[in-house]
């Protein structure tokens, strides 16, 4: 079982592949060899098997191409430009989100042996004129760039699914908080900022109110979601390959309170509020509350609470860092 990773230099990609040394097997075979790939070289990870850590950038055909020259079993499609860059470039947004991820599928059409492709979907395909609450079969309204070039690789990847050239199944992911790690250009960022930095004694802003709702999940509950959809099979997903991934729904202040009750009270008081229009009118085009019927049916796990997240944290990224 030969693995790669696309964006393996970003937390979730470390995070999935530790997972994956870890137990060292994968859709019952074993584990012969995990590639981490990334537009910096990834940094090593620790394995009892051989884990190749290479820069290469998905928009260029010839060199992933040549990286994937040895077909791969399956493959976990991680890489993209985040929401907030995406809107401010376009072009870049285009050219990784979208171009990125077709090379990605014509590579994995060109090995010829229909590998299973994972890929890293986002709830914000959905906004506009949807209903508050989304559910399953609703029609895809995406209101950033990102979201649209997000929708584009669904609709792609459950496309060369029928036609039988790769085995595909797209997660749309919430946001993921606690993401460790230094801020991002995501427009979701300040949802792990103003716990991540305040449990470190650092200041944070928030730009939204404390009644802003949060569709979300823990890393480590990504994670082995992600795993979880690699082991399925891929008729289990029916005519549509892309599902919405089980989360919570909670309020930033729902989710400071769960962070006092863990770490006490110092780290809320490093919290700032300073209004953000620009971030405020990204976040506030996409949809906290979803109920995922398909994902659950399929056996995709959910968060128990907050608590948890910010335990995880503590334990995986500060006492542990990545």
């Amino acid at each position: 079982m030969h693995i790669l990773i696309t964006g393996g230099g970003g937390f979730i990609g470390r995070k999935l592949a530790q997972r994956l040394v870890g137990d060292g097997v994968l859709r019952g075979r074993p584990i012969a060899s995990v590639t981490l790939v990334d537009l910096a070289v990834p940094a090593p990870v620790p394995a009892p098997l051989p884990v190749s850590c290479l820069a290469c950038d998905i928009s260029d055909r010839t060199a992933l191409g040549a990286i994937m020259a040895r077909p791969f079993d399956v493959i976990f499609h991680l890489a993209a430009v985040v929401s907030g860059a995406a809107e401010a470039d376009f072009d870049l947004g285009l050219r990784v989100n979208l171009f990125g991820t077709l090379n990605l599928y014509e590579a994995a059409r060109a090995a010829g042996n229909a590998p299973v492709l994972v890929y890293a979907s986002s709830a914000a395909v959905h906004g506009g004129e949807e209903p508050d609450e989304i559910t399953d079969g609703v029609e895809l309204n995406p209101q950033t760039s990102y979201g649209t070039q997000k929708a584009m690789g669904e609709l792609l990847l459950s496309d060369m699914s029928r036609r039988g050239f790769l085995d595909g199944r797209g997660l749309r992911l919430p946001t993921v908080s606690i993401r460790p790690g230094k801020p991002n250009a995501a427009a979701s960022s300040f949802m792990s900022s103003i716990f991540r930095e305040t449990l470190q004694g650092q200041t944070a802003n928030c730009p939204v109110p404390r009644d802003f709702e949060v569709w979300h999940t823990a890393p480590r509950t990504v994670v082995a979601n992600l795993i979880h959809a690699a082991t399925l099979d891929g008729a289990a997903f029916g005519f549509n390959r892309c599902l919405n991934l089980t989360g919570r729904t909670d309020t930033i202040g729902d989710m400071i309170a769960a962070m006092t009750r863990v770490a006490g009270p110092a780290a809320e008081a490093r919290i700032t509020w300073q209004s953000d229009p620009v971030i405020e009118r990204i976040v506030r085009g996409w949809r906290a509350r979803v109920r995922p019927e398909k994902a659950q049916r399929l056996g995709f796990v959910t968060d128990a609470s907050f608590e948890d997240s910010v335990r995880w944290f503590l334990e995986d990224d500060i006492l542990s860092p990545v």
